[in-house]
């Protein structure tokens, strides 16, 4: 029985000291990694920008740069937040869907497709170095 306590401890010890250089590896990153990164990024803010543009997302051949050129006058940096328009706290994605039902007359993205992360990141990219304030208007 002794040997069954002393293997179950070692394999506990042992999955401890994996899990423990797993953590410290976690947060050790190569300038390749970062650039890796930041270049998959702009790929997505970059798609996000050319969805921005399109007349394609709704049915009436207005894009979001016609109200929002550059993603003016979106502020991300303030969502969550209320908004009249739907009468209580939303995310951005939530006015970005409002903006492609009403002004643009189509349909809404899936909260959590591509598209909508693409958009999300156009605009929040568009007002970097912003500070955030969410609920602020």
């Amino acid at each position: 029985m002794s040997g069954k306590i002393a293997a179950a401890a070692f394999a506990v010890v042992a999955l401890a000291m994996v899990v423990a250089d797993v953590a410290v590896l976690a947060d050790e990153f190569t300038q390749e990694d970062l650039d890796r990164w930041q270049d998959e990024y702009m790929s997505v803010v970059n798609e996000g920008r050319a969805l921005w543009v399109s007349g394609e997302l709704g049915t009436n051949g207005v894009a979001c740069a016609q109200c929002h050129p550059n993603a003016a006058n979106t502020h991300p940096e303030t969502y969550p937040k209320f908004q009249q328009q739907l009468g209580r706290v939303i995310a951005l994605r939530d006015m970005i869907n409002w903006c492609l039902q009403n002004p643009l007359e189509g349909s809404p993205l899936d909260l959590d497709s591509d598209e909508m992360v693409a958009m999300e990141a156009y605009v929040a990219y568009e007002r970097r170095g912003v500070e955030m304030a969410p609920g602020r208007h």
